[in-house]
């Protein structure tokens, strides 16, 4: 039997790869902890909703593609840990140009969560991400 006071790690077998050394997320009682996670697709290397040059610099990115495909991202990982997205009861979001992709960002988001049963969350705007990425979430979740 696990104790109950010890981090588990998980590691997901359908969400993209972690880009660094870390678990997709941990579990730590009724807690799962997910690590902060952006819009890839396991095993490819293009970004759902971005463009890039052939030197790999952003030539333009969609916003919207990139928060659907991060919130899918997270159900996958939330899935296999045996939650739901209506298990999430905190998230941080992380936006690389908060001024012109607040909007749209929110307008997708509440296609997912509402204010009435939704996490709670704070929304941060970032110099960037660690991949030419525009959108990146970090979720808490209860176990059921």
């Amino acid at each position: 039997m696990t104790n109950p006071k010890t981090a588990v790690s998980i590691f997901s077998g359908t969400a993209p790869e972690a880009v660094g050394p870390y678990p997709h997320a941990k579990k730590y009682g009724d807690l799962i902890f997910v690590s902060g996670i952006g819009p890839r697709e396991r095993g490819k290397k293009e970004i759902p909703g971005v463009t890039l040059s052939a030197t790999g610099d952003v030539v333009e990115y969609d916003i919207e593609i990139q928060t659907r495909s991060v919130i899918e991202n997270i159900r996958t990982i939330l899935k296999e840990a045996g939650c739901d997205l209506s298990d999430i009861i905190d998230a941080q979001c992380f936006l690389t140009d908060i001024k012109q992709d607040f909007k749209k960002f929110n307008a997708v988001y509440s296609e997912y969560f509402n204010a009435e049963s939704g996490p709670a969350r704070t929304t941060i705007g970032v110099t960037g991400l660690p991949t030419p990425i525009a959108v990146e979430i970090k979720v808490i979740a209860k176990t059921r």
